[in-house]
């Protein structure tokens, strides 16, 4: 174990409840440890349900073709905590990372608060220390009360799409959940708008116009659409023809227009527009596996494809992009949540699959068992079984489908699982 995953356990136990949706603690150690969020470069705050991973690193790599130095932030990790925290464009090393875990660590002096609140505090003092362009910056969850909220004028607020998700901390209805989302729009401070379903707009133009904030919505100010072997952006700048994103199926073309909309706010060049779409990396979104262990284990004629979208938005953009992908039996390997709406995940991928096999999340507490990710596969028209790992799941489904496309799926905890299983 490294120093700082040492520090990170010690961290958990700082406040008994993983996510208590308030920024007064936040505040509290910010102060403390002398604001260093008032001290970072210059902020795009991106907030959503779905796509703010994939927006923002197609951002950051038009803002890096361009020569620009800059900060990440996002979460959860995958593999390991400093995919979270990117300084200057590079992960945080493991010796910064330590010394700024046991800094905030000693500051809060063992009050009361979260480990995304502290982890976040560390995540700034980090940003304040390294001289960079811009700060890319992710809520964890919400907006309004998300600790990554402490911000006062960004330079850019950005809005993905929002749909249902985390009900039992954001609300229960679109409107809810959007006022929450839109709670880091700022006054006077320009806001990107990603594609919405109506009730959502309405809610989050109604929090920029009452601030202030000038819209720049999908479909009023800008738009985006694939166009024969490609995609175009237009604006009231001008036009970008460019390649479809390399991230991989067609909710990515919208992503890449946020991320687009963003860049030219930020004065981005054509270079830079190109570089956005074509560069991005960002892993565990429709990605394909092509070494490894667990690749190995699929043959000469399988493939092996891994996504952590895991709400119905995040089923159903995964099932447009089954659809365009070239005819093959595709076999799901799935663990879920329980805090989750699995059917509703589910329920767009039946069409396109042939079976599912269910596994547990090892190590994770809220896992759904094998057995009950199963019956909800079965409930949405799936046919379902259970595997006791995903290796065990790969090997049942290659002995009677050679040449299956695999997708492991579900939980974002599960894919970062696979990852390093798969080295």
């Amino acid at each position: 174990m490294s120093d700082s995953d040492a520090i990170l356990d010690r961290l958990m136990s700082l406040h008994p409840k993983v996510i208590d949706l308030t920024l007064d603690r936040m505040h509290r150690l910010l102060a403390a440890l002398g604001n260093p969020e008032r001290h970072i470069p210059p902020v795009i705050h991106i907030a959503g349900t779905n796509g703010k991973g994939s927006t923002q690193a197609m951002i950051r790599a038009g803002l890096e073709a361009g020569g620009k130095r800059i900060h990440a932030y996002t979460s959860p990790h995958l593999a390991r905590f400093h995919e979270r925290i990117r300084l200057a464009g590079d992960l945080i090393p493991e010796t910064d990372l330590a010394a700024l875990l046991e800094e905030c660590e000693a500051v809060n002096d063992g009050q009361p608060i979260t480990f995304f609140e502290i982890t976040t505090a560390a995540a700034f003092l980090a940003f304040s220390r390294v001289p960079a362009d811009y700060t890319l910056l992710e809520v964890g969850l919400g907006g309004r009360l998300d600790a990554t909220n402490v911000i006062d004028t960004p330079r850019l607020t950005v809005i993905t799409p929002v749909s249902i998700d985390h009900t039992q901390y954001l609300g229960d209805t679109l409107p809810l959940i959007a006022a929450e989302k839109a709670g880091i729009i700022k006054r006077e401070v320009p806001v990107i708008i990603a594609p919405q379903q109506d009730e959502a707009l309405q809610v989050i133009e109604n929090r920029a116009s009452g601030l202030s904030a000038p819209i720049h919505a999908y479909g009023q100010h800008w738009m985006v659409a694939p166009d024969r072997d490609g995609m175009i952006y237009q604006d009231d700048l001008g036009l970008w023809d460019l390649p479809l994103p390399n991230l991989i199926g067609p909710h990515q073309i919208q992503n890449a227009g946020t991320a687009l909309a963003a860049l030219r706010q930020l004065g981005a060049t054509d270079a830079q527009a190109m570089a956005a779409v074509t560069t991005a990396e960002w892993p565990a979104r429709m990605q394909r596996l092509t070494h490894g262990p667990l690749v190995e284990l699929t043959g000469p004629q399988g493939e092996l494809w891994l996504d952590g979208g895991h709400n119905p938005a995040g089923g159903e953009a995964l099932a447009a992009t089954l659809a365009t992908m070239p005819k093959r039996p595709t076999h799901l390997v799935c663990g879920m949540l329980n805090t989750k709406d699995v059917t509703g995940y589910m329920r767009p991928l039946a069409p396109h699959v042939a079976s599912l096999t269910a596994i547990s999340i090892p190590g994770e507490q809220n896992t759904l068992t094998a057995q009950e990710t199963a019956g909800f596969a079965a409930d949405a028209g799936i046919s379902a079984r259970t595997a006791a790992s995903a290796a065990d799941a790969i090997r049942d489904i290659i002995a009677n489908t050679p040449h299956a496309r695999i997708l492991i799926c579900g939980s974002l905890y599960l894919a970062g699982r696979i990852l390093r299983e798969n080295g």
